[in-house]
Protein backbone atom coordinates (compact mmCIF):
# COMPACT_ATOMS: atom_id res chain seq x y z
CA UNK A 1 0.00 0.00 0.00
CA UNK A 2 1.02 3.44 -0.51
CA UNK A 3 -0.25 6.97 0.41
CA UNK A 4 -1.87 9.28 -2.59
CA UNK A 5 -3.12 12.42 -1.64
CA UNK A 6 -3.92 10.82 2.00
CA UNK A 7 -5.52 8.36 0.86
CA UNK A 8 -4.15 4.27 1.39
CA UNK A 9 -4.16 2.21 -2.46
CA UNK A 10 -2.80 -1.10 -3.80
CA UNK A 11 0.97 -0.57 -5.22
CA UNK A 12 0.22 -1.18 -9.34
CA UNK A 13 -2.72 1.00 -9.08
CA UNK A 14 -3.41 4.57 -10.71
CA UNK A 15 -5.90 7.19 -9.57
CA UNK A 16 -6.18 10.93 -10.34
CA UNK A 17 -7.49 13.17 -7.47
CA UNK A 18 -6.87 16.24 -9.61
CA UNK A 19 -4.16 17.18 -7.53
CA UNK A 20 -0.67 19.02 -8.47
CA UNK A 21 2.03 16.16 -9.05
CA UNK A 22 4.43 17.54 -6.32
CA UNK A 23 6.14 14.20 -6.31
CA UNK A 24 10.32 15.04 -6.72
CA UNK A 25 8.90 18.51 -6.69
CA UNK A 26 7.74 19.43 -9.92
CA UNK A 27 8.98 21.29 -12.50
CA UNK A 28 12.41 21.43 -10.91
CA UNK A 29 14.88 22.18 -12.92
CA UNK A 30 18.65 20.92 -11.77
CA UNK A 31 20.22 24.57 -13.01
CA UNK A 32 18.01 25.99 -10.17
CA UNK A 33 20.43 26.65 -7.00
CA UNK A 34 19.92 25.62 -4.15
CA UNK A 35 18.54 29.03 -2.41
CA UNK A 36 15.36 28.83 -0.44
CA UNK A 37 14.38 32.15 -1.84
CA UNK A 38 11.81 33.23 -4.88
CA UNK A 39 15.01 33.24 -7.93
CA UNK A 40 14.15 33.14 -11.50
CA UNK A 41 16.64 32.55 -14.35
CA UNK A 42 17.51 36.35 -15.04
CA UNK A 43 19.01 37.32 -11.61
CA UNK A 44 15.68 38.87 -10.10
CA UNK A 45 14.28 37.87 -6.44
CA UNK A 46 11.04 38.31 -5.52
CA UNK A 47 10.11 39.93 -2.36
CA UNK A 48 7.03 41.27 -3.01
CA UNK A 49 3.92 39.11 -2.65
CA UNK A 50 0.77 41.05 -4.04
CA UNK A 51 -2.75 38.66 -2.61
CA UNK A 52 -5.80 39.57 -4.50
CA UNK A 53 -8.37 39.33 -1.67
CA UNK A 54 -11.18 39.16 -3.90
CA UNK A 55 -12.70 40.12 -7.53
CA UNK A 56 -15.50 42.05 -6.37
CA UNK A 57 -15.45 45.66 -6.81
CA UNK A 58 -18.31 48.50 -5.75
CA UNK A 59 -17.34 50.99 -9.05
CA UNK A 60 -17.56 49.94 -12.58
CA UNK A 61 -14.59 51.90 -14.05
CA UNK A 62 -14.71 52.11 -17.67
CA UNK A 63 -11.04 50.72 -18.20
CA UNK A 64 -11.23 47.89 -15.83
CA UNK A 65 -15.02 46.19 -16.74
CA UNK A 66 -18.66 46.98 -18.17
CA UNK A 67 -21.38 48.57 -16.29
CA UNK A 68 -23.35 45.03 -15.27
CA UNK A 69 -20.35 44.16 -13.42
CA UNK A 70 -18.58 40.54 -13.94
CA UNK A 71 -19.62 36.81 -13.32
CA UNK A 72 -17.72 36.78 -9.56
CA UNK A 73 -15.73 33.98 -8.37
CA UNK A 74 -18.19 31.72 -6.37
CA UNK A 75 -17.13 32.08 -2.44
CA UNK A 76 -16.13 28.51 -2.39
CA UNK A 77 -13.78 29.03 -4.96
CA UNK A 78 -12.09 32.24 -2.51
CA UNK A 79 -9.34 30.92 -0.53
CA UNK A 80 -10.55 30.91 2.88
CA UNK A 81 -9.04 33.33 5.75
CA UNK A 82 -6.90 30.50 6.93
CA UNK A 83 -5.57 29.50 3.85
CA UNK A 84 -4.47 33.49 2.88
CA UNK A 85 -2.99 33.61 6.45
CA UNK A 86 -1.03 30.12 5.67
CA UNK A 87 0.38 31.24 2.13
CA UNK A 88 1.35 34.49 3.31
CA UNK A 89 2.84 32.65 6.15
CA UNK A 90 4.66 30.60 3.74
CA UNK A 91 5.90 33.42 1.59
CA UNK A 92 7.37 35.00 4.85
CA UNK A 93 9.15 32.22 6.72
CA UNK A 94 10.16 29.92 3.92
CA UNK A 95 10.95 32.26 0.63
CA UNK A 96 11.97 35.14 1.50
CA UNK A 97 8.96 37.89 1.25
CA UNK A 98 8.99 40.71 2.57
CA UNK A 99 6.18 42.45 1.31
CA UNK A 100 2.82 41.64 1.43
CA UNK A 101 0.41 43.86 -0.45
CA UNK A 102 -3.52 43.23 -0.06
CA UNK A 103 -5.82 44.07 -3.57
CA UNK A 104 -8.46 43.29 -5.76
CA UNK A 105 -11.66 43.55 -6.83
CA UNK A 106 -11.71 45.88 -3.78
CA UNK A 107 -10.04 44.81 -0.88
CA UNK A 108 -12.21 46.48 2.26
CA UNK A 109 -15.29 44.37 0.35
CA UNK A 110 -13.55 41.51 2.30
CA UNK A 111 -15.80 40.86 5.67
CA UNK A 112 -12.51 39.88 7.08
CA UNK A 113 -9.73 41.99 6.03
CA UNK A 114 -9.07 43.22 9.64
CA UNK A 115 -8.48 39.86 11.23
CA UNK A 116 -6.15 39.04 7.94
CA UNK A 117 -4.31 42.12 8.21
CA UNK A 118 -3.58 41.46 12.64
CA UNK A 119 -2.95 37.81 11.71
CA UNK A 120 -0.13 38.69 8.66
CA UNK A 121 1.38 41.40 11.05
CA UNK A 122 1.97 38.83 13.52
CA UNK A 123 4.16 36.92 11.31
CA UNK A 124 8.39 37.24 12.51
CA UNK A 125 9.78 38.53 10.51
CA UNK A 126 6.99 41.13 10.52
CA UNK A 127 6.52 41.80 7.01
CA UNK A 128 5.54 45.23 5.20
CA UNK A 129 1.43 45.53 4.85
CA UNK A 130 0.26 48.12 2.30
CA UNK A 131 -3.60 47.77 0.76
CA UNK A 132 -4.58 49.48 -2.35
CA UNK A 133 -7.76 49.95 -2.53
CA UNK A 134 -10.80 52.59 -4.29
CA UNK A 135 -11.40 55.10 -1.21
CA UNK A 136 -15.11 54.10 -0.75
CA UNK A 137 -15.93 53.46 2.77
CA UNK A 138 -12.01 54.30 4.22
CA UNK A 139 -13.18 57.18 5.80
CA UNK A 140 -15.12 54.77 8.31
CA UNK A 141 -12.20 52.22 8.50
CA UNK A 142 -9.27 53.62 7.95
CA UNK A 143 -8.65 54.03 11.85
CA UNK A 144 -9.20 50.13 12.23
CA UNK A 145 -6.86 48.87 9.40
CA UNK A 146 -4.07 51.03 11.21
CA UNK A 147 -4.96 49.59 14.37
CA UNK A 148 -4.48 45.75 12.93
CA UNK A 149 -1.35 46.46 11.12
CA UNK A 150 -1.40 47.81 8.27
CA UNK A 151 1.08 50.09 7.46
CA UNK A 152 0.27 52.24 4.21
CA UNK A 153 -2.14 52.18 1.25
CA UNK A 154 -2.86 53.29 -2.20
CA UNK A 155 -6.10 54.93 -3.24
CA UNK A 156 -7.24 55.13 -7.03
CA UNK A 157 -8.38 58.58 -8.19
CA UNK A 158 -8.64 59.81 -11.40
CA UNK A 159 -9.98 63.08 -11.21
CA UNK A 160 -11.18 66.22 -9.13
CA UNK A 161 -14.19 66.37 -11.36
CA UNK A 162 -17.53 64.92 -9.56
CA UNK A 163 -19.32 64.76 -13.07
CA UNK A 164 -16.26 63.16 -14.56
CA UNK A 165 -15.71 60.57 -11.40
CA UNK A 166 -18.99 59.44 -11.97
CA UNK A 167 -18.93 59.01 -15.62
CA UNK A 168 -15.42 57.28 -15.16
CA UNK A 169 -16.47 54.99 -12.56
CA UNK A 170 -20.48 54.97 -13.35
CA UNK A 171 -20.97 55.61 -9.54
CA UNK A 172 -21.65 59.07 -8.23
CA UNK A 173 -18.46 58.42 -5.01
CA UNK A 174 -16.24 61.06 -5.46
CA UNK A 175 -16.27 62.85 -2.02
CA UNK A 176 -16.45 59.50 -0.29
CA UNK A 177 -12.76 59.12 -1.73
CA UNK A 178 -11.88 62.44 -0.80
CA UNK A 179 -12.74 62.12 2.86
CA UNK A 180 -10.83 58.58 2.63
CA UNK A 181 -7.57 59.37 1.63
CA UNK A 182 -7.80 62.46 4.78
CA UNK A 183 -8.94 59.83 7.12
CA UNK A 184 -6.04 57.66 6.18
CA UNK A 185 -3.34 60.20 6.47
CA UNK A 186 -5.35 60.80 10.13
CA UNK A 187 -4.94 57.47 10.99
CA UNK A 188 -0.81 57.22 10.00
CA UNK A 189 -0.91 55.67 6.97
CA UNK A 190 2.13 57.46 5.18
CA UNK A 191 2.91 57.99 2.80
CA UNK A 192 -0.96 58.15 1.69
CA UNK A 193 -0.28 57.14 -2.18
CA UNK A 194 -2.96 57.84 -4.90
CA UNK A 195 -3.11 56.05 -7.99
CA UNK A 196 -3.95 57.92 -11.44
CA UNK A 197 -4.82 56.89 -15.22
CA UNK A 198 -5.17 59.26 -17.18
CA UNK A 199 -7.88 58.37 -20.18
CA UNK A 200 -7.37 60.38 -23.53
CA UNK A 201 -10.16 63.12 -23.98
CA UNK A 202 -11.83 62.16 -20.68
CA UNK A 203 -9.21 63.56 -17.92
CA UNK A 204 -6.17 63.79 -19.45
CA UNK A 205 -6.46 67.57 -18.69
CA UNK A 206 -5.86 67.17 -14.79
CA UNK A 207 -2.49 66.18 -14.27
CA UNK A 208 -1.59 69.68 -12.98
CA UNK A 209 -4.62 69.74 -11.00
CA UNK A 210 -4.85 66.20 -9.53
CA UNK A 211 -0.81 67.24 -8.68
CA UNK A 212 -1.19 70.09 -6.89
CA UNK A 213 -4.06 68.90 -5.22
CA UNK A 214 -1.94 66.07 -3.78
CA UNK A 215 0.76 67.94 -2.85
CA UNK A 216 -1.14 70.42 -0.63
CA UNK A 217 -2.47 67.30 1.05
CA UNK A 218 0.77 65.76 1.72
CA UNK A 219 0.32 62.89 -0.73
CA UNK A 220 2.54 61.25 -2.91
CA UNK A 221 0.57 60.99 -6.73
CA UNK A 222 1.56 58.39 -8.97
CA UNK A 223 0.64 58.59 -12.60
CA UNK A 224 -0.20 55.06 -14.17
CA UNK A 225 -0.27 54.17 -17.73
CA UNK A 226 -3.43 52.19 -18.93
CA UNK A 227 -2.38 48.40 -19.35
CA UNK A 228 -4.08 45.64 -21.66
CA UNK A 229 -5.83 44.56 -18.42
CA UNK A 230 -9.61 45.44 -18.95
CA UNK A 231 -12.36 43.02 -19.23
CA UNK A 232 -13.92 43.75 -22.14
CA UNK A 233 -10.04 43.37 -24.18
CA UNK A 234 -10.80 47.03 -25.71
CA UNK A 235 -7.27 48.56 -24.86
CA UNK A 236 -5.90 50.24 -27.66
CA UNK A 237 -2.35 51.21 -27.64
CA UNK A 238 -2.78 54.73 -29.64
CA UNK A 239 -5.55 55.49 -27.09
CA UNK A 240 -2.99 55.36 -23.99
CA UNK A 241 -1.43 58.68 -22.29
CA UNK A 242 2.07 57.61 -21.96
CA UNK A 243 4.60 58.54 -18.96
CA UNK A 244 6.29 61.27 -21.31
CA UNK A 245 2.81 63.05 -22.30
CA UNK A 246 2.16 63.27 -18.65
CA UNK A 247 5.85 64.58 -17.96
CA UNK A 248 5.06 67.12 -20.66
CA UNK A 249 1.80 68.43 -19.69
CA UNK A 250 3.48 68.29 -15.29
CA UNK A 251 6.56 70.53 -16.73
CA UNK A 252 4.42 73.34 -18.04
CA UNK A 253 3.58 74.06 -14.56
CA UNK A 254 6.55 72.60 -12.01
CA UNK A 255 9.96 72.53 -12.15
CA UNK A 256 10.53 67.79 -12.40
CA UNK A 257 13.69 66.38 -11.86
CA UNK A 258 14.53 62.79 -11.44
CA UNK A 259 15.07 61.61 -8.03
CA UNK A 260 18.61 60.88 -6.93
CA UNK A 261 17.26 58.27 -4.74
CA UNK A 262 17.96 54.35 -6.07
CA UNK A 263 14.80 53.22 -7.26
CA UNK A 264 15.30 49.34 -6.79
CA UNK A 265 12.62 47.49 -7.60
CA UNK A 266 9.87 49.54 -7.50
CA UNK A 267 7.03 50.51 -10.12
CA UNK A 268 7.07 53.81 -10.41
CA UNK A 269 9.88 55.80 -11.47
CA UNK A 270 10.28 58.96 -8.85
CA UNK A 271 10.36 62.57 -9.33
CA UNK A 272 11.13 65.55 -7.61
CA UNK A 273 8.59 68.52 -7.64
CA UNK A 274 10.06 72.18 -7.38
CA UNK A 275 7.54 75.44 -8.09
CA UNK A 276 10.46 76.89 -9.70
CA UNK A 277 14.21 75.64 -11.25
CA UNK A 278 16.03 75.60 -8.23
CA UNK A 279 13.42 76.67 -5.84
CA UNK A 280 12.12 75.05 -3.08
CA UNK A 281 11.19 70.96 -3.30
CA UNK A 282 7.21 70.79 -2.96
CA UNK A 283 7.54 67.17 -3.08
CA UNK A 284 7.70 64.03 -5.36
CA UNK A 285 5.45 62.20 -8.13
CA UNK A 286 5.89 58.74 -9.43
CA UNK A 287 5.25 57.56 -13.03
CA UNK A 288 4.97 54.16 -13.52
CA UNK A 289 5.11 53.36 -17.39
CA UNK A 290 4.05 49.82 -17.39
CA UNK A 291 4.47 50.12 -21.37
CA UNK A 292 6.41 52.46 -22.75
CA UNK A 293 8.95 51.95 -20.12
CA UNK A 294 9.11 48.55 -18.74
CA UNK A 295 10.66 47.93 -15.63
CA UNK A 296 10.38 43.54 -15.95
CA UNK A 297 14.05 43.86 -15.66
CA UNK A 298 14.25 45.00 -12.29
CA UNK A 299 10.89 43.05 -11.42
CA UNK A 300 10.53 41.65 -7.20
CA UNK A 301 6.64 40.93 -7.24
CA UNK A 302 5.02 37.48 -7.22
CA UNK A 303 0.97 37.36 -7.28
CA UNK A 304 -1.59 35.26 -5.64
CA UNK A 305 -5.10 35.77 -7.44
CA UNK A 306 -8.69 35.11 -4.73
CA UNK A 307 -8.48 31.82 -6.04
CA UNK A 308 -5.16 30.54 -4.68
CA UNK A 309 -3.25 31.00 -8.26
CA UNK A 310 0.11 31.83 -8.01
CA UNK A 311 0.69 34.03 -11.01
CA UNK A 312 4.79 35.51 -11.73
CA UNK A 313 3.19 38.64 -13.75
CA UNK A 314 0.25 40.13 -14.22
CA UNK A 315 0.67 39.03 -17.86
CA UNK A 316 1.36 35.41 -17.06
CA UNK A 317 -0.57 33.01 -19.29
CA UNK A 318 -0.38 30.35 -16.79
CA UNK A 319 -0.87 29.89 -13.61
CA UNK A 320 0.31 27.34 -10.58
CA UNK A 321 -2.48 26.31 -8.66
CA UNK A 322 -1.95 27.02 -4.43
CA UNK A 323 -5.26 26.34 -3.64
CA UNK A 324 -5.39 22.58 -4.73
CA UNK A 325 -2.24 21.88 -3.16
CA UNK A 326 -3.65 23.43 0.15
CA UNK A 327 -6.64 21.61 0.25
CA UNK A 328 -5.60 18.61 -0.66
CA UNK A 329 -3.03 18.36 2.64
CA UNK A 330 0.55 19.29 1.37
CA UNK A 331 3.15 20.03 3.96
CA UNK A 332 4.10 24.04 3.40
CA UNK A 333 7.72 22.53 1.98
CA UNK A 334 6.30 21.25 -0.80
CA UNK A 335 4.02 24.19 -1.46
CA UNK A 336 7.24 26.77 -0.73
CA UNK A 337 8.83 24.05 -3.58
CA UNK A 338 5.91 24.27 -6.01
CA UNK A 339 5.89 28.39 -5.46
CA UNK A 340 9.46 28.42 -5.95
CA UNK A 341 9.53 26.47 -9.10
CA UNK A 342 7.23 28.23 -10.67
CA UNK A 343 8.79 31.55 -10.16
CA UNK A 344 11.95 30.36 -11.53
CA UNK A 345 10.48 30.22 -14.99
CA UNK A 346 9.34 33.78 -14.61
CA UNK A 347 9.20 35.34 -18.37
CA UNK A 348 11.57 38.09 -19.11
CA UNK A 349 9.14 40.37 -19.11
CA UNK A 350 5.49 41.24 -20.15
CA UNK A 351 6.42 41.16 -24.13
CA UNK A 352 3.41 44.14 -24.58
CA UNK A 353 5.40 44.79 -27.61
CA UNK A 354 5.53 41.58 -29.00
CA UNK A 355 3.79 40.88 -31.89
CA UNK A 356 2.59 37.75 -30.63
CA UNK A 357 1.47 39.02 -27.27
CA UNK A 358 -1.82 37.66 -26.40
CA UNK A 359 -3.69 39.75 -23.26
CA UNK A 360 -4.44 37.46 -20.11
CA UNK A 361 -7.98 35.91 -20.05
CA UNK A 362 -8.44 37.41 -16.73
CA UNK A 363 -9.11 41.25 -16.56
CA UNK A 364 -6.86 43.38 -13.19
CA UNK A 365 -9.91 42.96 -10.91
CA UNK A 366 -9.02 39.20 -11.28
CA UNK A 367 -5.68 39.07 -10.84
CA UNK A 368 -5.46 41.79 -8.14
CA UNK A 369 -2.96 44.69 -8.52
Amino acid sequence: MRLVGRIAIPDGEVVDLGLPDVRGVAGADPERPDDPRLLDRFGRIATDLRVSLTDRCNLRCTYCMPAEGLDWTPSAELLSDDEIVRLVSIAVGRLGVTGIRFTGGEPTLRKGLESILRRVSALRPRPEISLTTNGIGLARRAGAYAAAGLDRLNVSLDTLQRDRFTAITRRDRLLDVLEGLAAARAAGLDPVKVNTVLLRGMNDDEAVPLLRYSLAAGYELRFIEQMPLDAQHGWQRDEMVTAAETLTRLRAAFDVTPDPAARGGAPAERWVVRDVPGGMVLGRVGVIASVTRPFCGDCDRTRLTGDGQLRSCLFARTETDLRAMLRGGLPDEEIARAWRNAMWNKAAGHGIDDAAFTQPDRPMSAIGG
